[in-house]
């Protein structure tokens, strides 16, 4: 396997979404996510992961040392039992050799007779938050057909039979994620610079293969990576992120030209390299 990161990494990434629904919530009835108190939208950290994943899957097909761990009909304690080595560390490490998103997210692996323990792994996302508050649509929708023989009968009267749905979306937001990339953590699951531009470049291309009736519109627009110089870092986190800031061009935005993204270079701790896409190639 490739060598380690030696470098930490603290990232934002800006993306939208127009007329669809970037994260239903299955306890409001698969409703838009959104904050109670304030109503900013919100999409989940595993809900960015999955993306990744399945974008790794698609350009790597599930070859070593690029293959995905969690996803669809996968057995996992079959996995963990079978996995080599005499001793949990020889197991996790074999795992992690194996698949992409073990050794970037982590894993539970203390399921199984054998089990392996837990991995934490070096990069972590926060939930995505927009902007401002968000407006969860609803739409009634029509279909021509009908499922049962039950809903045809009671149809018979009518000329066009039909049946009767319903569809949220947020009609504009822009959302807002932090990310973290720790060296300390990389150094146990081996994750590598060619695992970090792989990461970039699956973030950008998240929503690419991943349209769907339901999401509308999803693009990244702005990806702010800030590279420290060591192992442990140079700045604090919230520090950096807050050199990020985002602006409401008009009371109603709809589109990203209604925002304004700047980041502020001047002054930077020592150590601190800023690179942002799409400005410039980070993979």
């Amino acid at each position: 396997m490739s060598e380690a990161i030696k470098n930490r990494y603290d990232f934002v990434f800006l993306f939208d979404v127009k007329d669809g629904n970037p994260n239903g919530d299955p306890d409001q009835a698969n409703l838009p996510r959104a904050d109670a108190e304030d109503q900013r939208g919100l999409v989940t950290d595993v809900c960015i992961k999955r993306k990744v994943r399945n974008y790794v899957m698609l350009e790597k097909e599930l070859k070593e040392p690029y293959d995905i761990f969690i996803r669809q009909e996968q057995v996992l304690n079959r996995i963990i039992d079978s996995a080599p080595g005499e001793n949990i560390r020889q197991r996790q490490d074999s795992l992690s050799e194996k698949y992409f998103d073990i050794r970037t997210f982590g894993a539970v692996l203390s399921t199984g007779e054998r089990g392996a323990g837990t991995i934490r792994g070096p990069v972590q996302f926060t939930f995505s938050r927009s902007e401002d508050r968000i407006f969860q649509a609803e739409h009634s929708i029509t279909r021509c057909a009908v499922t049962t023989e039950e809903d045809a009968k009671k149809q018979e009267s009518r000329e066009y039979a039909s049946t009767f749905g319903r569809k949220t979306t947020v009609p504009y937001a822009l959302y807002q994620m932090h990310g973290f990339v720790s060296a300390v953590d990389a150094a146990k699951t081996k994750f590598s610079e060619d695992d970090l531009k792989l990461l970039w470049k699956s973030l950008i291309n998240a929503f690419e293969h991943d349209r769907a009736a339901a999401r509308g519109e999803m693009n990244p627009r702005k990806l702010i990576i800030f590279k420290h110089d060591s192992h442990l870092g140079n700045e604090l986190s919230g520090r950096l992120f807050e050199r990020v800031t985002v602006a409401k061009k008009t009371d109603l935005p709809r589109g990203k030209d209604d925002y304004a993204i700047a980041v502020d270079k001047s002054n930077l701790p020592a150590g601190i390299e800023i690179k942002m896409w799409p400005e410039e190639t980070v993979f």
